[in-house]
């Protein structure tokens, strides 16, 4: 899913999602929780942040931010933003259905203006007729213990598609070391991290290069933005925990 800066110069790649929608219908009931934050610029005004947010809010049927912004759940925080601090924060939880995800892409559009630099937000949707125990007729791809359904996404936001590929590249690292830390000590994992940041050096140029062929782009913008980490190749591989 794309969306675009003020004057056209790139594409912000700002969804991306481990599994794919699997569910029976798309007009299913979930609740959809939403969680994780991102640095704002300082010079964002409150009126931009409710406007970038209002794709989310305005699905609890309220017509104010401050309403919206609650979650169905008392003690999760909804959203929130720390004037203080220019972050955005959120752990929030509203009822929808499957068509939900066009509110995250816009949501995504709006906010990668606004941010300081990339980060992460998870959304999950868990089915509540499942999990209730009415499943008469409701056919999900249910697990091997019959638990309620739930599927789990990341959502990118960032200023440029570099910061975006930034978090990416640090989310694969993450979920790689995870994995072959049960089995390889930490030293041997260097070269696959190297690995990984090769793939998204090759992503990142192809970027470069399609949005250069495009007739109404403006690659000099895009030449002057900062490569993903990975492309700095006298730089250590990240350190391993």
């Amino acid at each position: 899913m794309n969306g675009s800066n003020s004057d056209g110069a790139f594409l912000h790649v700002c969804f991306f999602s481990e599994l794919s929608p699997s569910m029976s219908t798309i007009n299913e009931v979930f609740e959809i929780h939403l969680h994780g934050q991102v640095q704002l610029r300082q010079d964002v005004m409150d009126k931009e942040i409710t406007e970038a947010l209002k794709p989310l809010w305005i699905q609890t049927g309220e017509h104010t931010f401050k309403k919206g912004a609650a979650s169905i759940y008392e003690d999760e925080p909804g959203i929130v933003i720390d004037h203080q601090e220019h972050v955005l924060r959120i752990c929030w939880t509203v009822v929808g259905e499957m068509s939900f995800h066009q509110n995250l892409e816009e949501f995504c559009m709006g906010v990668n203006e606004l941010t300081a630099m990339g980060a992460a937000f998870e959304v999950t949707f868990y089915n509540e007729q499942f999990e209730s125990g009415d499943q008469e007729d409701f056919v999900p791809d249910e697990d091997e213990e019959g638990e309620f359904f739930e599927e789990s996404s990341l959502l990118f936001v960032g200023p440029t598609p570099a910061a975006i590929m930034d978090v990416q590249r640090d989310v694969m690292v993450q979920d790689v070391i995870h994995i072959l830390e049960r089995h390889f000590e930490p030293e041997k994992l260097e070269g696959v991290i190297r690995e990984v940041d090769k793939l998204f050096i090759n992503k990142f140029e192809s970027l470069i290069d399609s949005l250069d062929r495009m007739p109404h782009s403006s690659p000099g913008k895009l030449s002057n933005t900062v490569s993903p980490k990975g492309a700095n190749k006298n730089k250590n591989p990240r350190r391993l925990h």
